[in-house]
């Protein structure tokens, strides 16, 4: 069954790559590829001291931006503290991000910004000579407006609901950050409301909303207003890299990806064909790691055979072109998944970066890039993992007898497990049984009968059709309870399906945050720091 602090093996849950689990629990096959060791704390402080003697020229810059960024905000005392602490040499960066989403995207997104909290809040144990501040990369540069735009919780009805918001619909290849959110967020919000419990937390959730769902806003401003009303108390600074200011201290990473493209490619790809000989690739490798934009849109770079031109586009660039475009107008400049790391790793003393499976499946393809920046490669990280079991459903699997890892088993087999153990034998089979040993009795009573009298054999064969009958009529009913009874088990299997694994996928990522905080309010958040561990470096199941 279920118990507090339980941890489960990723290898035992599905759709996890080999690359992954080899990173997780045999990091000696995959060494060549990473570099460092996250489970090394032998080999950290080495990287620290490497970070804070480097001579790093934007840490002023760097916080002024930041300082810039939080002057519509009211931030802590401890996230200003964080913020003055990035202008000392011996403060470490404890990095993560994610793609901006509607309502703070799916439940990992809470995950990794707790995972980075709890390991610098672990890491100022032990490392007493460094400082250590967590700071979260809003992702807004991609341009993919339809996979960051639904929601999914489950609603009153216990059914899994996905509402959209239905500017998404509309395509874009502008980066989605920037983009106005307009008054179809109405409907998306109404909807929730239609669709979540009335609790006595509903209203908390509404004005945690009010602030989120807002027209006119864009969406880097709305993930940005609700990351820091849940996490600022915590120190959790909040960066926003779409900002002009940053971009122009980007501008030497993006001259150097254009004018050395060939290298960084080169080494890439090799590693890329390394990986595909026992892995896979998570990214597709490009020519050149770097998008620009303009009024029509977000474009990958490509080269030509005299300069560069704009994917999609028949317009060309000489190379000096495309250089001084740089110079002159680095915010229409944006790194694609390869490059981003090196970007935060260059704008801040990184130690550690914390990441998903899919974040470091690509980070065993970037890595090499680092060497190519001159720029100190961080420890990547495992964010820490969990499914959220609730007492009422924690209820339905221990009447069920059931796992949470049979969980993750295909629907009709968990179906089939459910039903025989509501009964080690169905109404079909005990009626079966009791009819044939029925018929035989009664045959043999009727064969004795007739010695005495064959008059009464007929009589005996005409009772025996009666109690035959009579069977029939009762097992009818029992039939009919037994399929009751099922139909009751597969809802509730049905509920806590859609709870723990929604969708065949992972609780953490399908679920938000709206159920939780409609059900037990901002004190969730305290419970989840209280509760989810790191370093385990398995999937946690937390009883709530």
């Amino acid at each position: 069954m279920i118990g507090k602090n339980m941890f489960i093996n990723f290898s035992e849950i599905p759709g996890n790559n080999n690359l992954f689990l080899d990173f997780m629990y045999e990091f000696e096959k995959v060494e060549h590829f990473y570099k460092l060791n996250f489970r090394d704390e032998e080999s950290y402080a080495n990287v620290f001291k490497s970070i804070s003697e480097k001579e790093i020229s934007n840490n002023k810059k760097i916080v002024d931006i930041i300082d810039s960024q939080y002057k519509s905000h009211s931030p802590s005392e401890k996230t200003i503290e964080n913020i003055t602490l990035l202008k000392q040499k011996k403060t470490i960066a404890i990095l993560t991000g994610q793609q901006l989403g509607l309502v703070g995207g799916p439940l990992y997104t809470v995950y990794k910004i707790f995972t980075a909290i709890k390991l610098c809040e672990y890491l100022k144990t032990k490392f007493t000579d460094f400082n250590f501040v967590p700071i979260f990369w809003l992702a807004g540069d991609d341009h993919d407006i339809e996979e960051i735009s639904e929601l999914k919780f489950v609603s009153k009805n216990n059914i899994l609901n996905t509402i959209k918001y239905s500017d998404s619909e509309k395509e874009t290849k502008h980066s989605v950050g920037n983009l106005q959110i307009d008054s179809s967020i109405e409907n998306f919000y109404a909807e929730i409301k239609q669709s979540v419990r009335e609790t006595e937390f509903s209203k908390e959730l509404y004005n945690i909303l009010d602030g989120v769902l807002t027209k006119d806003k864009t969406i880097v401003q709305s993930f940005h207003s609700l990351i820091f009303r849940i996490f600022d108390e915590t120190g959790l600074i909040i960066f926003n890299p779409q900002d002009k200011e940053v971009k122009k201290l980007l501008k030497p990473i993006f001259t150097k990806e254009l004018k050395d493209y060939h290298q960084h490619s080169a080494s890439v790809l090799s590693v890329s064909a390394n990986l595909d000989e026992n892995y896979h690739t998570q990214v597709k490798v490009k020519p050149i790691n770097l998008f620009m934009s303009d009024k029509t849109g977000r474009h990958l770079i490509e080269p030509t055979d005299n300069g560069f031109r704009l994917k999609g586009r028949r317009t060309k660039f000489s190379k000096e072109e495309m250089l001084k475009f740089v110079d002159e107008q680095p915010e229409n400049f944006s790194a694609n998944v390869l490059l981003r790391p090196i970007c935060q790793d260059y704008l801040f003393p990184t130690g550690f970066y914390i990441a998903g499976p899919g974040e470091i499946s690509y980070f065993a393809q970037a890595i090499t890039l680092y060497k190519h920046f001159n720029v100190q490669q961080p420890f990547i990280y495992p964010r820490s993992s969990a499914t959220i079991v609730e007492g009422n459903i924690s209820k339905v699997l221990v009447k069920n007898n059931l796992s949470i890892k049979e969980m993750f088993l295909g629907t009709d087999e968990l179906n089939s497990k459910v039903i025989h153990n509501i009964l080690e034998e169905n109404v079909e089979t005990i009626f079966g049984k009791f009819t044939k040993s029925i018929d035989k009795n009664l045959s043999s009573l009727s064969n004795q009968l007739s010695i005495i009298d064959r008059s009464l054999e007929d009589v005996s064969n005409n009772s025996k059709s009666k109690i035959i009958h009579q069977i029939e009529i009762l097992k009818s009913k029992a039939k009919k309870i037994e399929e009751n009874k099922y139909e009751v088990a597969l809802r509730q299997l049905d509920k806590a399906r859609n709870n723990l694994y929604p969708n065949g996928n992972l609780q953490e990522r399908e679920l938000s945050i709206i159920n939780f905080i409609n059900k037990y309010g901002m004190d969730f958040f305290d419970w989840l720091y209280n509760e989810l561990e790191i370093g385990e470096f398995e999937h946690q199941i937390l009883e709530l």
